[in-house]
Formats: structure tokens, C-alpha cells, sequence
């Protein structure tokens, strides 16, 4: 066994020892890791910049020490003079491995960035904001009258506005005499009243009429992506649309990983809090500059997360959630300033609401969720799967909703898979396999054209092909499963059982090799064994979930499935079908609702009524803990089957026969009688 330091970098979860004195960037790039540098490793072009941590890491199996990477040499130190370097930033080209070592490969430093894809769905939203702007003509101060400005400006909102009172902190105050005075005692104010609130808040203040607009952030901190949405608050319109990875991912990639970091490291905590609000941060800025519109119009942000990122986000420590009965420090909606919360690149008067959470591990993106789609408004039986690292199910009717989350892991987005990757362009994000020959085609992110169509070659000349992303990995499994690659335990078979010498032996299992470039220097992409085992793992965690809130319900089917979340909205229905992924049901009764949580926090953002509804309904919301549920684990274990080892799924028959080989450990495989080819449409 060696004794070489081991090095694991995030978020792409790639692992291998090193010899002492090793670069960062050299490990990095052996590994196949995405860390960008032009400049040949001098130190010049800041390209290669990584986050070390320190601490304990039990999900990696590794502790490490303030001392396991080089110490800050003269040329990080002139980088740093002449162009400065965030705290903690390392460049992976002067970094030398000495101990074991966690390194975080920020977005900014990878070749190819994620395509971070929740994107805003259309819907009509009813505008009612807490935030609204006011324009109006103030009284000017008289000697005879002895009143303050604010007095005066609260006079004019009460006769002209009907706004009966107002208040206004002391930033706001130093500006207010010559803002009044500029515009010649007629001002435009931003005036935020929540609605819980007795008194209104002045926030901001123009002279004469404001027409540059007033925005606020929906944001959906989720455990590996942040995505945000930037919305006027006179005409609901998304402006842009922008997201990155959560930097947390370097802490743990799934939500438990988290809580035991924060167990296992004095201020674990602390860091991950300061980690995610400084990316939140750079992402308000980032899509400001992307809308181009000045920061300080931002004035409001409504966020939806889960338990974790919910107790994170506001500098509360989430050992609790970690262990029965899996508390909350609170499970109601929160109101408060973003200075409270050291955001710092809005509006230094922006107020921040928080959805309330249903339960201790169902937090407020699934009440986002409820808000969106309303499934107590439905008259038929709808399941609501919101598909991430931690799946959040919601099953319900008019007559009652349910609602649990599932641990699924962070395989659906591509980690923990031998060729994974995050959306990113040159990803492979779509694959048919034909069922005659076994060959394969596929899509990447970047291109609208098939491996061989023509033209595919030109189209992904500027970024390759360079993995496999969480949609492709998925359509990889089921077409694996529907060309006869697969049996229904999730065995590969040999090149002899299959029929394909693409079945390549891999030790004592076997792989199906999709792409192959490693004559030009490229990568070998190829689904393993251990992926198999991945998928079917995650989506046995999926399937449990709903199944369980399927017997609490007392029904074996239900009337529609609503795929939800930036990963939900871009898988194929049929291929989560023949996973098993999710229950059986009518194809056409299977759809996706985008990014349904961010769109109940722009409903939140835009309609303060709507506030107060997703708190009466979160109250009436039944949670099902799936963690104490006995069933929770027989339903997992027949769910490692594909589809299932009990569930005969017969909707699905209709539209797909399965083969049903049965790869041995002889030199032949065993159909199962009634096999039939498919034909591709």
C-alpha cells in the first residue's frame, strides 16, 4: 500500500496519491481534474487557483493538516501584491503536496464551467411586491412648522400614498436632507412593508422620479448549485438568470457530509456559512453586470433551500439535523436585513425573506415547491419529485398532501461516476444505444447535433468531448438496460454474453465503452460497474421515498408525476421510467415542471400575499420521516432492481420491452422468454 500523500479535489471528486513535492497543478492534471493554466506553471497567469481545507473529512476518509500543502511562496506572494488573491486562494502551480489534502477547484478556475441550469420558468405571477417605489412631492421645511425632514416625508407618503407610517434607519437618514434638497423636495422612494410588518420601511431614496427600476433576487441555494434569478419588481420580468456551484461541495458533497464536518471541526461551521455568503456575494454582482444594472437596486431576496443550507445560510450550526428527531432551529419563515447576513453587494438596506421549512429535513425549497405547483389544489393524484442531491417528494390531492425528502446523493449530477462530470459544455448530456449493433450516439452540452450526424465534429471543436454529465448517465443506464447490455440486477455483460466488444473487461466486472480518445490524448468514457452500482443506489433512494408516501397514502398508483429541480427538468421521462426512478405511470402523465422552486421563490419575491399562504400551507403539510419508516429500506432493496424487483410497471411495458438476460459468471448470457427488438423511431 503506498504511502504517498492522497489528494481528492472537488467538486469533481477525483482522487490519487502523490509523492511528496508533487504540484497541485500536476496531480490535477494526471487526474483528468479540470484546473485551467496558460502560463506553464510561472505563476503569472492566476489561471490555476485552488481552495485548500483543513480539518476532518470523514466522507473522504481523510484528516488534514495546516501544514499538508507547501508554504506561500515569493511568487504567490508577488501574484497577491500586483493582483490579489481571495483568503485562502493557493496557486495550484506553486501549492506542493506534503500531507493528504481536500482542494476545491473554484468555477473560475475550470476549463470548462458548469452550465448551472435553472433557468426561469414562464409563469404569470400576480404583482403585489413588499417592495414598491413611490414618487412624491414633500413639503418644504418652514420656520413657523418645526418639523424634521423624515416627519415631512411620512406626511407626504400618509396624504398621497395612504401609507400610514414609516420608518427609516440611520444610513438611510444621512442621505435623506440632500437627496430632498437635489431633487427640490420631490424624491422617489423604495418603501419595503412585509407582511407582517405594523410599519413600512424606507430603503432607498432618489431625487425627482426614479425610471432606472428596482429589482430583487430569487435565489434557490441548493447543496451543489446556487442559481439565481433577477426580477423587476414593477413587471415581474426576469432580467437574468445566473448560477454557480455552491463552494460548500469542498466540505462535503451530500447534506450529511456537511453536518459531520461541522461535528468533527471547531467553527466548521462558521466556514461553510462565510463560504456560502461570499459566493452569494460574487453571484449578486455577477448578475447585476449581467443585466447591467447597479447593485443598490437590488432591494429584496427571497431564498428557499433545504434544512442544511437553510441553517448554513444563517450562520446556524446543523449538528442538530444531523441525529433524531432532527431538529430545527426554527421551522418558520424568517424576515431580516442582508447586512444580518453580511450580504454586502445589494442594497445595504435590502430586507431578506426566507420560505418557512416543512420539517427537519424538508426544508423551504419544498415549500417553494408546493407554492409553485399547488398539488392540495389538485383535484387528481399528483407526486412531485424534486430531483437533486437530496430529493424532496411531495404526493397529495386536495383531500391531503404528504411530503418527505430521499438521500439520493450526489450521483444524478454526475459525481461519483468514473467519467463524470457537471453540466458543462463538451458533456455528454444525451445517448441512444441501438439495440442491434449496441453502438452508441450521443449529444453534448454545447451542441444540438448527434455524434454521427454531420457537423458534430466542427461543432464541438472548441470544447471537445470530455465526460459525462447527471442527464447522460441516467439515458446511459436505461439504454444500457433496454439494449440487453444490462440485466435486471444491474450486471454488465462480457463482450460474449452481449454481442458488443464494447463490454470491456475492467478486473472482475466488466464496462461499456462509449467514447474513446485516449490515441489523441483525449479521454475514455466509459460506464462501469461502480457507476451502475451508483445510479442504482440514488435512484433506489428516489423510488422509497415516493413509495413510502404512496403507503401512507394507501394507493398503489398515482394519476401524475411532476418532475421537478434543474436536473428534473432535463432528464427523458421514459429513461426515468426504465430506471425504476420513479412509480409507474402513463408517459404522457409524466412532465416536468423546470425549476419549480425557483419559481416559488419569485412568487414569494413578486406577491406578499402569497407569503402568507405557503405559511398556512406548510402547517398543513403531513411529513413522513423516512429515516425511521421500516418500509423505507424494503422498498429500497426492491428498487435495486431495473426497474424493479416487484413492481411489474405496466405503463411502461406499453411504450418499451425490456430483454431480460441473465449474465452469469459461464461464457453465455440466459434471455428470459418473450424477448423482443426494439425499433428507434
Amino acid at each position: 500500500m503506498t504511502t504517498d500523500p492522497l489528494v481528492v479535489f472537488t467538486p469533481s471528486g477525483k482522487r490519487g496519491h502523490f509523492p511528496v513535492g508533487t504540484p497541485v497543478l500536476t496531480a490535477a492534471r494526471q487526474l483528468g481534474v479540470d484546473l485551467d493554466s496558460v502560463c506553464g506553471g510561472r505563476g503569472i497567469c492566476s489561471k490555476c487557483q485552488i481552495t485548500p481545507s483543513y480539518g476532518e473529512f470523514p466522507k473522504h476518509g481523510v484528516t488534514v493538516s495546516e501544514n499538508a500543502l507547501s508554504e506561500w511562496n515569493a511568487v504567490e506572494q508577488r501574484y497577491d501584491d500586483k493582483r490579489g488573491l481571495k483568503t485562502g486562494r493557493r496557486l495550484g502551480c506553486q501549492a506542493t503536496v506534503q500531507g493528504d489534502i481536500v482542494i476545491d477547484v473554484p468555477p473560475e478556475s475550470q476549463v470548462h464551467r458548469q452550465v448551472v441550469r435553472k433557468a426561469a420558468t414562464a409563469r404569470a405571477i400576480t404583482m403585489d411586491p413588499a417592495t414598491r417605489l413611490y414618487f412624491v412631492v414633500v413639503e418644504e421645511p418652514d420656520m413657523h412648522s418645526p418639523t424634521g425632514d423624515l416627519e415631512r416625508l411620512e406626511r407626504a407618503l400618509r396624504e398621497q400614498w395612504h401609507i400610514d407610517a414609516v420608518t427609516a434607519d440611520l444610513s438611510l437618514m444621512s442621505k435623506l436632507q440632500p437627496v430632498l434638497r437635489k431633487g427640490k423636495w420631490e424624491v422617489t422612494v423604495a418603501v419595503h412593508k412585509g407582511h407582517k410588518d405594523s410599519v413600512a420601511q424606507v430603503v432607498e431614496i432618489w431625487p425627482g422620479l426614479h425610471e432606472s427600476g428596482l429589482y430583487g433576487l430569487a435565489i434557490d441555494l441548493g447543496s451543489t448549485t446556487i442559481a439565481a434569478h433577477l426580477t423587476d419588481l414593477e413587471t415581474g420580468e426576469v432580467k437574468a438568470s445566473s448560477g454557480l456551484m455552491n463552494p460548500q461541495i469542498r466540505f462535503g458533497e451530500d447534506l450529511m457530509s456537511r453536518v459531520s464536518y461541522s461535528m468533527m471541526n471547531p467553527d466548521g461551521d462558521k466556514e461553510m456559512t462565510k463560504a456560502v455568503r461570499e459566493a452569494i456575494n460574487d453571484l449578486t454582482t455577477s448578475i447585476a453586470d449581467e443585466a447591467g444594472i447597479d447593485g443598490d437596486l437590488i432591494v429584496e431576496t427571497v431564498f428557499v433551500c433545504n434544512p442544511v443550507m437553510h441553517h448554513l445560510l444563517l450562520g446556524l450550526d446543523p449538528v442538530e439535523l444531523g441525529q433524531a428527531p432532527f431538529a430545527l432551529a426554527t421551522s418558520e419563515s424568517m424576515s431580516l436585513p442582508a447586512r444580518e447576513m453580511d450580504l454586502t453587494n445589494m442594497n445595504r438596506r435590502a430586507q431578506v425573506y426566507i420560505l418557512p421549512c416543512i420539517a427537519g429535513h424538508v426544508g423551504a425549497d419544498c415549500a417553494a415547491v408546493a407554492l409553485s405547483e399547488e398539488p392540495g389544489k389538485s383535484e387528481d393524484l399528483v407526486l412531485i419529485v424534486d430531483v437533486g442531491t437530496n430529493a424532496e417528494i411531495l404526493l397529495g390531492n386536495t383531500s391531503r398532501v404528504l411530503a418527505c425528502s430521499s438521500p439520493t446523493g450526489p450521483a444524478f449530477e454526475g459525481a461519483q461516476i468514473s467519467s463524470g462530470q457537471r453540466a458543462a459544455p463538451g458533456a455528454i448530456e444525451r445517448i441512444e444505444i441501438d439495440p442491434v449493433t449496441k453502438e452508441p450516439r450521443f449529444r453534448v452540452i454545447g451542441s444540438e447535433k448527434w455524434s454521427d450526424e454531420d457537423g458534430f465534429e466542427l461543432d464541438i471543436s472548441t470544447t471537445g468531448i470530455t465526460g459525462i454529465c447527471g442527464s447522460g448517465i441516467i439515458e446511459a443506464v436505461a439504454e444500457m438496460r433496454i439494449a440487453g447490455l444490462l440485466d435486471e440486477s444491474g450486471l454488465i455483460g462480457s463482450a460474449e454474453q452481449t454481442g458488443t466488444a464494447r463490454c470491456v473487461p475492467e478486473g472482475r466486472t466488466h464496462a461499456y465503452l462509449i467514447h474513446d480518445a485516449s490515441a489523441e490524448g483525449g479521454p475514455r468514457i466509459t460506464v462501469t460497474q461502480g457507476d451502475i452500482r451508483a445510479i442504482q443506489l440514488a435512484k433506489s433512494a428516489l423510488y422509497a421515498g415516493a413509495r413510502l408516501l404512496m403507503d401512507v397514502m394507501e394507493v398503489d398508483r398515482v394519476d401524475r408525476v411532476v418532475l421537478a429541480g434543474a436536473f428534473g427538468a432535463h432528464i427523458s421521462t421514459k429513461h426515468a421510467m426504465v430506471l425504476g426512478m420513479i412509480p409507474d405511470a402513463p408517459l404522457d402523465k409524466v412532465s416536468s415542471a423546470g425549476n419549480a422552486a425557483g419559481t416559488g421563490a419569485r412568487i414569494a419575491l413578486c406577491n406578499i400575499s402569497s407569503r402568507s399562504e405557503i405559511e398556512r400551507v406548510v402547517r398543513e403539510i403531513t411529513k413522513v420521516e423516512t429515516a425511521i419508516e421500516p418500509k423505507f429500506q424494503d422498498h429500497f432493496v426492491a428498487a435495486n432492481a431495473i426497474p424493479h424487483k416487484t413492481d411489474p410497471f405496466p405503463e411502461l411495458a406499453q411504450v418499451v420491452t425490456l430483454p431480460s438476460p441473465s449474465f452469469n459468471s459461464g461464457g453465455g448470457a440466459e434471455e428470459g422468454s418473450g424477448r423482443r427488438r426494439r425499433r428507434r423511431s
